[in-house]
């Protein structure tokens, strides 16, 4: 596996993000996923808002579609869910935001589905994987790693369920999450300071099912895992979860 960052220069204003796209990358090959971060995208689309024009935790309150109360850590950071993931501060970043809170995407599956279309066409391609990241925390451990919130053009996960391991014995539960592990890699290499490298191309992922579609609302679904069925239903049930507004 090969992983590319790609430097750009700020972007700091609403704009076509396929324009930004062609400017940065004139090569392209089968097989290959493109990777851009969230805060590219909600930049070209305008999403964000001016620091001191909202208080930033009803601005969380806002965004998120459940949240604890910031008090409830050391950190003072609000923990969230937003899209059905975990997340602090329901995505909102003010990290090369220039004096603005950048928020999440509107849609960001239909941007991917969107960027996915242009590179085929602008290439002439079958198979185009896109993927639109951000940064998460793990609990118990220090630092972020990427995660995606939106992919395109290939199976999130590959399914080991029913398949032996390499003593014969049936595995029962072992899904491998494609899709985030890749974005995990594609924000190590796209750092998380002033690289300026918000764009990159990930090639040579024998292990990756490329699909000549969108993900359908099935496959969605199934990357997803509900409160209650999660195996740390325990920790997450055991809190008071606030609704948000979204």
């Amino acid at each position: 596996m090969k992983t590319i960052p790609i430097k750009t220069r700020k972007i700091t204003s609403p704009q076509a993000l396929p324009q930004v796209i062609n400017r940065y990358i004139s090569s392209f090959k089968e097989k290959s996923i493109v990777v851009v971060t969230s805060k590219i995208v909600s930049i070209c689309e305008g999403r964000v808002i001016k620091i001191g024009e909202i208080d930033k935790k009803k601005l969380i309150e806002q965004e998120a579609e459940y949240y604890l109360p910031s008090h409830g850590n050391k950190y003072n950071i609000t923990l969230t869910i937003k899209r059905n993931l975990l997340v602090p501060t329901a995505g909102i970043d003010e990290s090369n935001g220039n004096g603005y809170y950048v928020l999440w995407p509107k849609d960001p599956q239909k941007t991917a589905n969107e960027i996915r279309e242009y590179l085929k066409k602008k290439f002439s391609l079958k198979h185009v994987g896109i993927i639109i990241t951000d940064s998460r925390t793990t609990p118990l451990r220090w630092g972020t790693t990427g995660i995606a919130i939106a992919h395109s053009g290939f199976s999130a996960l590959n399914n080991y369920i029913g398949k032996p391991d390499i003593f014969g014995r049936p595995l029962h539960v072992t899904k491998a999450n494609i899709v985030d592990a890749l974005a995990a890699t594609a924000v190590l290499v796209m750092g998380e300071g002033n690289e300026q490298t918000p764009l990159a191309i990930i090639e040579d992922v024998p292990f990756v099912k490329f699909q000549d579609r969108n993900p359908s609302k099935f496959e969605l679904k199934g990357l997803q895992i509900s409160m209650k069925d999660d195996l740390y239903a325990a920790l997450l049930k055991g809190v008071k979860w606030l609704r948000g507004r979204k």
